[in-house]
């Protein structure tokens, strides 16, 4: 049938549904590039909550969906900002979501690595140092316990306390000495989250890169990378230019992953990328490509990609989940259309339809009449007859 969707004008466009998706099917690890999928979490739409209340998680979708992307090669960033950390997702919730998903991984032969931040500490006034570094040690610890990689992630609590740039030298300082094996670095900009404007101790990004560059030369052996998502391609490929030997620079651009990870003749990227929970198939199946030195191959197939990407992180860009999740609706990989916190409601629907829309172009869907009917529902559901 031919689909009626609402633009940002207040019209209505007429549609038509894909009828063939692709056709993708598992596939084994790759051999050219390390690349993680940030995932994001099924809430449980039966649960009686409220936006302010601790999540209440789908367990056995949430996991199911880790094994579809493991089973695409891919790896799982798990509880990042992609499962809604500080946006619904609770510390409490995301020890869970660390420990279910890293034992799961272990069953299944999956790569994972687990976000470490502080959000168990709300900063004030009289937040010290020391506050912020044990809440991250905390964090660390149930990481490593549960066997996973540890992924430093930027801590609103330490750009609220520290006072310039040698605190955090301290702070990430003593982290790295303690952690048992080498970590990611997590650089999330003020697009991602305001509460992080001014990271590293300068909202002048060249000084910032300096400071973040400082922390990785004192410690090389316990950095594994650096995850940037700054969504400046150019300051990507400076900074990844002057990393220590050996030290990976995982993309987090979603504007412009296509060529980091392509690279040039002076290197390139890995990936660590929340689009990739949407693409997982597609991007998994460019990277097979791309791992036979078929670069011109790799980009046929991601760089359509891009024009969703563009759309879901759009500004406000820290909104992204809402598409994200909608897609997984739309495609099967739970049944409902709900998010913790509440967070469905974060995008407006002529912005639900143009994903839609971008997202059937590609062929992202495995059972593209299924979604179409997904769709229609929600269209009726807000008012718009077909």
């Amino acid at each position: 049938m031919t689909l009626h969707l609402p633009d940002a004008h207040g019209t209505l466009r007429a549609y038509e549904p894909r009828t063939d998706p692709l056709a993708l099917g598992p596939g084994s690890a790759f051999t050219s590039r390390t690349v993680f999928s940030a995932a994001h979490v099924v809430a449980d739409p039966y649960a009686d909550t409220t936006p302010d209340s601790p999540a209440a998680v789908d367990w056995d979708a949430t996991l199911a969906f880790r094994r579809h992307l493991w089973s695409h090669g891919l790896g799982v960033a798990e509880a990042m900002d992609t499962a809604q950390r500080g946006m619904g997702l609770d510390w409490a919730g995301a020890a869970e979501l660390i420990r279910r998903s890293a034992a799961e991984a272990r069953a299944c032969g999956g790569r994972i690595a687990c976000g470490v931040g502080t959000d168990q500490l709300t900063a004030t006034a009289a937040t010290t140092l020391t506050e912020v570094r044990a809440a991250y040690e905390e964090q660390l610890a149930v990481v490593e316990e549960s066997g996973a990689q540890a992924i430093l992630m930027a801590s609103r609590a330490l750009a609220a306390t520290a006072k310039g740039p040698e605190d955090y030298l301290e702070v990430y300082g003593h982290l790295l000495r303690q952690a048992a094996e080498p970590v990611i670095l997590h650089w999330l900009g003020p697009m991602f989250d305001p509460a992080l404007e001014g990271y590293w101790g300068s909202s002048d990004l060249d000084a910032a890169t300096g400071t973040f560059l400082e922390v990785i030369a004192a410690h090389p052996d316990k950095v594994d990378g650096i995850k940037v998502s700054l969504l400046d391609a150019r300051r990507e490929v400076d900074l990844r230019r002057r990393l220590p030997q050996g030290v990976r620079c995982y993309t987090g651009d979603d504007f412009h992953y296509p060529e980091l990870i392509a690279g040039d003749e002076q290197g390139f990227s890995h990936a660590l990328l929340g689009i990739f929970d949407p693409l997982g198939p597609l991007a998994a199946e460019a990277v097979r490509v791309l791992d036979t030195g078929n670069t011109e191959g790799f980009r046929a197939l991601l760089d359509p990609t891009v024009a969703l990407s563009r759309h879901l992180f759009r500004a406000p860009t820290r909104y992204y989940k809402t598409g994200v999740v909608f897609l997984a609706w739309l495609a099967g990989h739970q049944d409902h259309f709900s998010m913790v916190g509440g967070l469905q409601s974060a995008r407006s629907l002529p912005h639900l339809a143009r994903a839609y829309e971008l997202a059937d172009g590609l062929g992202l869907f495995p059972d593209p009449k299924r979604a179409e009917e997904r769709m229609q529902t929600l269209l009726s559901l807000y008012g718009v007859d077909q």
